[in-house]
């Protein structure tokens, strides 16, 4: 069943971080770069938002999401506790453009999960999108800015163009040096799935 849409109209873009963390605080959905496409994100705590922006995709909640992190600790109501192992294999990676599967915390809700005990995360070195997530205070959902099956956007106007009535704000700045998404490894087997 496909959440109710909120009334939402693209009220702002520019490159104003602040902006755009005060319109995650308020429930919305924001485009930002990452480090080598656009993404979509929001709180990953507001299950209104997250349903939204998943709609908005038109992605199956099955699938799951990614979040993205200024820090370690913003991923920790998230990502449980892990062996040594599992954290010298993040120590070498992160912060940086490297995605990792990882089991989640017992409360963490299924529509980030796709209802699986692991969840998709990553502490990004891209200063934009790290300082989105410091001054928000949490971690965000970050899954690439597209209607799925569609290429993701790489720059601003063509996230405007696709999301151009359910985005609150677009953050108009660089994306990273990668040509594509982040590669995405299994914390536990190491071997690279993206």
């Amino acid at each position: 069943m496909t959440p109710a849409r909120k009334q939402l109209k693209l009220s702002k873009s520019g490159s104003n971080i602040t902006a755009a963390a005060a319109a995650v605080r308020n429930g919305g959905i924001v485009a930002y770069p990452t480090e080598g496409v656009y993404g979509l994100g929001c709180n990953p705590a507001d299950l209104a938002a997250v349903a939204l922006l998943l709609s908005l995709k038109q992605r199956e909640a099955d699938k799951g999401l990614i979040l993205i992190a200024a820090d370690r600790q913003q991923l920790s109501p998230y990502v449980d506790t892990l062996p040594t192992h599992i954290e010298q294999k993040l120590g070498t990676t992160w912060p940086g453009p490297v995605t990792w599967i990882l089991p989640c915390t017992a409360g963490t809700p299924e529509l980030l999960t796709g209802g699986r005990n692991t969840i998709a995360a990553r502490v990004t070195a891209h200063q934009p999108a790290a300082e989105l997530c410091t001054q928000c205070g949490h971690a965000l959902v970050s899954t690439s800015a597209n209607v799925s099956g569609n290429a993701a956007c790489t720059y601003a106007k063509a996230v405007e163009e696709a999301f151009n009535d359910g985005i609150n704000y677009v953050l108009q700045l660089p994306v990273g040096d990668l040509t594509g998404p982040t590669p995405i490894f299994d914390g536990v087997s190491g071997q690279q799935l993206r």
